[in-house]
């Protein structure tokens, strides 16, 4: 008898797996699913113990957790963000990687343009004092864009996607972004800088760079106080990108005018976040900017055929080794 190749989800959540069921079976791969505590890594390790290959969201891989999994060959991280797999041990112990690009381009990047318009028109404060200071608005530095200057870290897809929605509403459009040519920025219309500049020139900072040792805290206390504008500050991307303390400290200190986050050190937060949450200047949303019933549908569908196709040794374009 042929033996049966096991494909295991490690970290489940989504509504329905129908997508993957049908196309992993398609090629004779059979489906399981990790059901225990999600904090327990002896549990993830013997439930993947016999599998060929993996989805994770949040499931750390390191070399501790690989050292366990001879038989394993694919990993495919749900997801453009894979901060939580160490691609040189995956690599050391030949295990193939790969996440999903742009399936939530225009999710993210939609998302992020609600919550700037939502920090510069001061929404919230407005639902929240509508009978209290009717046809007054909630705070006196409410902005317009024409303008103004947009400040892009990151000029990926969806930093690009960002620019191409965003370049006729302001003046100008910078960005940062050493691993982009030249050719691409002026391809989107977009004017490249250095950090320094983009923080003390930029009115609304938008991040959109993947989370690496080089970008973890990378806007911490002395990025703030370099914000000379008092910019509004969106972030989409990764929670760690931002140092926390600070950035209470810069809004307590009104080194920023607002903060739009839908990303947190800590995922899901904790009450040690609550100040961030809760801050008066913060629009805070729980990690779903990456959602919308299409991409939903992508990244699911992405992720099974990525799965058989590192399976079958093809060369994809998501592959991360």
């Amino acid at each position: 008898m042929e033996k049966v190749i096991k494909i295991g989800i490690l970290d489940t959540g989504y509504k329905s797996y129908t997508i993957e069921t049908g196309i992993l079976s398609d090629y004779g791969f059979k489906l399981f699913f990790y059901n225990g505590e999600k904090e327990d890594l002896k549990s993830k390790i013997l439930f993947a113990s016999d599998k060929t290959g993996l989805f994770v969201r949040h499931t750390v891989i390191d070399r501790e957790f690989l050292d366990q999994l001879p038989d394993l060959k694919v990993i495919i991280r749900y997801g453009i963000g894979y901060d939580n797999i160490d691609i040189p041990e995956a690599t050391a112990h030949e295990v193939k990687v790969a996440n999903v690009q742009g399936y939530a381009t225009h999710s993210v990047s939609d998302h992020t343009m609600a919550l700037m318009f939502g920090c510069i028109r001061a929404i919230p404060a407005g639902e929240e004092c509508l009978h209290e200071v009717f046809n007054k608005p909630p705070r006196e530095d409410i902005f317009e864009l024409h303008d103004k200057v947009l400040g892009i870290i990151g000029l990926g897809r969806i930093g690009s996607c960002l620019a191409m929605k965003t370049r006729a509403l302001f003046r100008e459009i910078v960005a940062v972004d050493p691993y982009v040519p030249d050719s691409h920025f002026d391809k989107t219309g977009v004017k490249r800088t250095n950090l320094a500049t983009l923080l003390s020139s930029s009115h609304v900072i938008s991040i959109h760079c993947n989370l690496t040792a080089e970008t973890f805290h990378l806007i911490d206390n002395h990025s703030f106080e370099s914000m000379k504008l008092r910019p509004v500050l969106i972030n989409t991307s990764r929670g760690a990108i931002i140092n926390e303390a600070d950035l209470i400290s810069a809004l307590q200190r009104e080194l920023i005018h607002s903060a739009g986050i839908d990303v947190f050190e800590n995922e899901p937060p904790t009450e040690k976040q609550e100040p961030v949450i809760r801050h008066p200047n913060v629009i805070s949303t729980g990690h779903f900017a990456w959602y919308s019933e299409y991409s939903s549908l992508e990244l699911q569908k992405r992720a099974a055929e990525n799965m058989v196709a590192l399976l079958q040794k093809k060369v994809i374009a998501d592959a991360l080794n």
